[in-house]
C-alpha cells in the first residue's frame, strides 16, 4: 500500500495515519488481501471542518468498491466507513441529507437548491477534540439544548427565501466554543454577512466559514470586494443540490 500527496498543508501525512490510506487498508483486510497506489491531490484545507479527509477516506472506499466489484459483501462498505470516522458514512453518496446517530443514519434531504457560497479560511487550524472540550466546559452539553428550528419548506431558488429563514436554517451550536478559540472566526462570519450574504456560519468544527449567496454574480461580487487579513484564504463554490426527484 502507497499513498503520495500533492497540495495541501505540509503536516498532511502521506502514511498510515492519512484517511485515505486507512480507507483503503480497511477495505482490502476486508476484502481477505490485496493492496494499491493512492495518489492524493489535497485542494481543501487540513483542519478547517471541511471534512476535507472524510471525504478523501469516502472517495477511496467508492472507487475500490467500483473497481473491485463483488470483493465485498452488500452493507460491509458502510460499517468501515462508520470505522474510520462519523463523517467518513455521508461521503459514500455525498448529496443533501439529514445525518443522526453517530453518522451513520442518513437521509436524503429532496428538494434542496444549489447553493452558491464563500468559503473563508483564516489559516489557522482547529482540532475537533479541542473545540469539543471548549464546548463541554460552556455548560452543560446534552441539557437546555435549544428546540431545532421548524424549516418552512426550501423553494427551488435560494434567493426566493428571506435572510431570517435561512438564518433558521443555518446553525452550528461548536461555533461560540471555537470563537472562544479562535476569534477571527466571528470577525469573517460578520464580514461575510456585511458583504451580501444571506446567512454566514462556521463549518464543522472549524474554522473555516461559509456565507450562502442570493446567485452567483452576488458571490462574486462579493469576494472581489472582501479583504481578509492574511493568511486568510477565500474559495468561490457551489454546494451540490439534491438530484431530480431525490
Amino acid at each position: 500500500m502507497s499513498l503520495e500527496v500533492s497540495g495541501g498543508a505540509p503536516d498532511v501525512p502521506s502514511g498510515p495515519s492519512n484517511l485515505a490510506q486507512r480507507a483503503a487498508e480497511a477495505f482490502f483486510a476486508r476484502a481477505g488481501g490485496g493492496g494499491a497506489a493512492l495518489r492524493l491531490a489535497k485542494r481543501v484545507p487540513a483542519g478547517a471542518g471541511l471534512g476535507g479527509g472524510s471525504s478523501d477516506a469516502g472517495a477511496v472506499l467508492r472507487g475500490l468498491a467500483s473497481l473491485q466489484p463483488g470483493r465485498l459483501p452488500p452493507g460491509v462498505l458502510g460499517e468501515l466507513a462508520l470505522g474510520l470516522g462519523a463523517d467518513v458514512p455521508f461521503f459514500l453518496d455525498p448529496r443533501p441529507a439529514q445525518v443522526s446517530g453517530i453518522g451513520e443514519t442518513i437521509a436524503p434531504a429532496p428538494g434542496v437548491p444549489a447553493l452558491p457560497l464563500i468559503v473563508a479560511w483564516p489559516g489557522v487550524s482547529l482540532a475537533t477534540a479541542e473545540v469539543y472540550r471548549a464546548f463541554a466546559a460552556s455548560g452543560p452539553a446534552l441539557t437546555g439544548a435549544p428546540p431545532p428550528p421548524t424549516f418552512r419548506p426550501l423553494p427551488p431558488r435560494p434567493g426566493e427565501l428571506a435572510r431570517e429563514a435561512w438564518a433558521e436554517r443555518v446553525r452550528n451550536d461548536l461555533e461560540p466554543a471555537a470563537i472562544r478559540l479562535c476569534p477571527r472566526i466571528a470577525e469573517i462570519r460578520d464580514a461575510l454577512l456585511g458583504a451580501g450574504a444571506l446567512a454566514a456560519a462556521m463549518s464543522g468544527s472549524g474554522a473555516a466559514v461559509y456565507g450562502v449567496f442570493e446567485s452567483e454574480e452576488r458571490r462574486d461580487r462579493a469576494i472581489e470586494r472582501l479583504s481578509l487579513a492574511a493568511p486568510a484564504r477565500l474559495f468561490a463554490t457551489t454546494t451540490q443540490g439534491s438530484p431530480q426527484g431525490a
